[in-house]
C-alpha cells in the first residue's frame, strides 16, 4: 500500500502541461528567445537591458515559456519565438551522431519537455526537432535501463547527473 500523504502528480508529456506538477511549473519558467513583432506599450520593464517605458517592434529578448505561449498567435503576429540553441541544427547533428555523450541536464533539465513545447510554435524545423527528440530518447533509453538494472554495487551519480528530468524519473521507477 502506498504510504504517501499525497498522491504525486505526474508531469504532462506532450503539448499540454499539468499545472499541478512541480516539474511542469518549473518547465513553464524556462526562458525562450523571442522577437517582438509589434510594439508593447508600457511593458518596458520586461526587458532588463532597456530603460524605456515601451518595448519597440523588433526587440529581441527572453520571456518565460508560459508568457510566450500566452502571447503567441499564428494569425496575428505578436511575437516570434526563436529556437533555443540546443534545438538548432548544430546540436541536432550532435544528438543524431551519439546522444549518450551529451549532458542533457546541463543543456536544460527539461530537454524533452521543452522540446515538445517548442512544437507548439510554428517553425519549419518542427519535424526535425520532433524526430531528434524521439531518436535521442531511444538512443539514451538503452543505456539508462542497462545502468538501472546493473547498478547494484556501482556509484551511478556520474550517470544520473547527466540525465534529463524525464530520464531521471524513469531511472527512479525502474
Amino acid at each position: 500500500m502506498d504510504t504517501h500523504s499525497y498522491l504525486p502528480v505526474q508531469p504532462g508529456v506532450g503539448m499540454e502541461e499539468n499545472f499541478l506538477s512541480l516539474d511542469d511549473i518549473l518547465l513553464s519558467h524556462e526562458r525562450l528567445p523571442i522577437r517582438a513583432d509589434i510594439a508593447f506599450p508600457r511593458l518596458g520593464f520586461l526587458e532588463k537591458s532597456s530603460d524605456t517605458q515601451d518595448i519597440a517592434e523588433g526587440t529581441k529578448m527572453e520571456l518565460p515559456l508560459w508568457l510566450s505561449k500566452g502571447l503567441y498567435e499564428r494569425k496575428r503576429r505578436v511575437l516570434s519565438v526563436e529556437l533555443p540553441k540546443v534545438y538548432r541544427e548544430g546540436w541536432r547533428t550532435v544528438f543524431n551522431a551519439d546522444p549518450n555523450v551529451v549532458d542533457l541536464h546541463k543543456m536544460g533539465p527539461y530537454y524533452y519537455s521543452l522540446g515538445s513545447q517548442m512544437l507548439h510554435f510554428d517553425s519549419p524545423e518542427n519535424p526535425d526537432i520532433a524526430q531528434t527528440l524521439l531518436q535521442t530518447f531511444i538512443g539514451r533509453f538503452r543505456r539508462t535501463m542497462d545502468s538501472s538494472q546493473n547498478a547494484y554495487n556501482e556509484d551511478m551519480s556520474a550517470l544520473v547527473e547527466r540525465l534529463d528530468s524525464l530520464e531521471k524519473g524513469l531511472k527512479i521507477t525502474c
